[in-house]
């Protein structure tokens, strides 16, 4: 059976003061390339599945780059068209103990967000393809992008492809005028999996969990089942639904769970105290990726492929930059209960 995945979204140049200094502090920046469904290709790639990147990379030596430097994690990037102005840039000032991370999207008028509807054929696309992610960073880039994800979902389902996507709100995007919820509403009618954090499904759907308050640090699994019970209510055709769980005590220190609601049942994930932060970029992508591993790996054990996702983005927290660099049998040491750090001779 065949089993590559395809991703679709924006990668960006992603500029950060080193050693976390302040932006007003920084005099030069730490340069990589990151994106949320980037993230995901490159750790399915490193837990050895085939995985198709596609996105609208700008024809110059930035573009050249970023295509070279997601080749080097042994994703396919064949499909990735080149055209456009620019590549889109991310600033990252990194937060620690009780001061928060910040972005800065410079990313208006990139390849990606001028791209035309017809740059992408996604009949031939999703030729060899069985799985397909995409998350709400793309449709809140731009209408054409909204528009493009709307073709590929439904394209998609009429190939009998499945479908997840990460509700992954950004309140920094969605300026273009129709509102994030008309937009998704529509879109996540043609997916089987929906994933989102602690607040996603408030900030997208307004759907919260009763009487919590995530600015206290704490969350647990059984205030969210009120929600994805909701959520699969109005939205019949999810088979199944994932809520990545942060605690946050401070900016380098947190708590990190997660579970899975497939229709008949919660599984809920051991939580891990995760006391100091390398770099929480890409954690919920590390779960997209772990997840959808999981469910093609362990097939129906549903508990085992939610303590692959949420192992493998924990270990995620430990890495710098945006990519998940670890492989599998490392997720799989932490989730049978290896998390010493000891080194390994």
């Amino acid at each position: 059976m065949n089993e590559k995945i395809l991703t679709f979204g924006e990668i960006m140049l992603r500029l950060s003061p080193p050693n976390f200094q302040r932006f007003i502090q920084a005099r030069s920046f730490d340069a990589i390339y990151g994106g949320g469904e980037a993230n995901v290709a490159v750790s399915l790639a490193n837990y050895g599945l085939p995985v198709d990147y596609v996105t609208k990379l700008p024809n110059n030596p930035l573009g050249d780059a970023c295509l070279n430097y997601m080749r080097q994690y042994g994703v396919n990037t064949d499909k990735i068209v080149r055209g456009g102005d620019r590549l889109g840039i991310y600033f990252l000032e990194k937060g620690a103990s009780i001061r928060s991370s910040n972005v800065i999207y410079d990313r208006a008028n990139s390849s990606i967000a001028t791209a035309d509807i017809d740059d992408f054929d996604w009949d031939k696309l999703f030729r060899d393809v069985r799985w397909f992610h995409w998350t709400g960073i793309t449709p809140a880039i731009s209408q054409n992008l909204a528009d493009i994800c709307l073709n590929a979902v439904k394209v998609a389902q009429e190939n009998h492809i499945t479908v997840s996507c990460d509700l992954n709100y950004r309140s920094k995007l969605w300026k273009y005028g129709k509102s994030c919820t008309e937009i998704m509403s529509e879109l996540v009618k043609y997916c089987d999996i929906a994933v989102g954090n602690e607040e996603d499904f408030e900030k997208v759907f307004n759907i919260a969990p009763p009487n919590v308050d995530i600015s206290l640090g704490k969350v647990a699994a059984h205030n969210y089942k009120d929600v994805v019970e909701e959520f699969k209510k109005r939205y019949p055709n999810i088979q199944k639904i994932g809520i990545t769980l942060r605690g946050s005590i401070s900016a380098t220190h947190n708590t990190w769970s997660g579970l899975l609601y497939d229709g008949d049942k919660m599984y809920t994930a051991p939580e891990y105290d995760i006391d100091y932060i390398v770099d929480r970029v890409g954690g919920g992508d590390s779960f997209n990726a772990g997840l959808i591993y999981g469910l093609l790996m362990y097939k129906d054990d549903l508990q085992k492929a939610l303590n692959f996702a949420v192992g493998a983005s924990c270990l995620k927290h430990s890495i710098e930059g945006d990519f998940n660099l670890v492989s599998k049998e490392e997720v799989i040491k932490l989730i049978g209960g290896n998390a010493s750090g000891r080194i390994s001779r």
